[in-house]
């Protein structure tokens, strides 16, 4: 018990326990998002994305965090217009985009001469840096996601639902679907460092379908969603930390565990 206690001593412990808390609010937010709208995908383009973006900021000697959050963006407002103006299905335009960050994130890792540990860290990710600006940043954008959340919430279920009877309705359900790619790939982004380019996607996917297997309410959804994320981030920083395992897999192997729970009990998956 004094062991586990001496880990509050650390600052550095304590940053990411509070980045643990954010980080798992907003991927389990977002998942209910991605979940509904049939787009599992997006998570992994995104994060290839961030990846990307952090990759080609460290080539070119910018700030790889700032480098990952533009690439996100541009991801976001790419994304919506293709599938919008191409009449393509999402995630045959997610498929495009994941295509080409994934070919320029080898690309520029192949152009390094050495190997980088700082690349590394974008891969795995590493939630024990978590600096108080990553916190800072994190905490910000949360409050303008459950204010979107909040604010436009007969909008958000309406496009989730489907987004041509929310057109019909007068709803303006595309700003509402491009908001919600701008905020997933946000929520990358800033998750990028701490849980890692290969990870991210599956923090989103897990607590999201974990709460799916219990309700249908969207709004209990949002609840469960970020409870089974930040239950998930916590025992794992906890875990990684006393029996000294890579924080971000032992994170998403509990996820898996809490999901595979959550199907043994599940009406719907009994009912099937």
């Amino acid at each position: 018990m004094t062991e586990f206690l001496d880990f509050f001593n650390f600052s550095f412990f304590n940053r990411a326990l509070i980045m643990s808390v954010l980080g798992g609010i907003s991927c389990g937010v977002i998942g209910v998002w991605i979940l509904l709208l049939n787009i599992p995908f997006i998570g992994v383009t995104m994060a290839h994305s961030a990846f990307a973006g952090a990759i080609v900021g460290i080539a070119f000697g910018i700030n790889p965090l700032l480098a990952g959050f533009i690439f996100c963006i541009l991801s976001a407002f790419i994304i919506g217009p293709l599938s919008d103006k191409t009449k393509l299905n999402n995630n045959m335009s997610i498929s495009l985009l994941f295509s080409f960050t994934l070919g320029v994130a080898f690309l520029f890792i192949g152009l390094q001469q050495n190997s980088n540990s700082e690349i590394l860290s974008f891969i795995w990710g590493n939630i024990l840096m978590t600096s108080w600006l990553d916190i800072k940043l994190s905490a910000t954008m949360i409050v303008f996601l459950l204010a979107f959340a909040f604010l436009f919430h007969r909008g958000i279920v309406a496009v989730l639902f489907n987004r041509e009877i929310a057109r019909s309705c007068g709803i303006s359900e595309k700003y509402i679907f491009y908001a919600l790619l701008i905020f997933s790939s946000i929520t990358v982004s800033l998750n990028l460092h701490a849980i890692g380019g290969l990870l991210i996607y599956s923090l989103i996917a897990l607590p999201s379908s974990t709460a799916y297997q219990i309700t249908h309410k969207i709004k209990t959804m949002y609840i469960l969603s970020s409870l089974f994320a930040v239950g998930a981030c916590v025992s794992g920083l906890f875990a990684s930390s006393i029996f000294h395992l890579p924080v971000g897999a032992t994170i998403i192997i509990i996820s898996c565990v809490i999901f595979g729970v959550s199907m043994l009990f599940s009406k719907k998956y009994v009912a099937k």
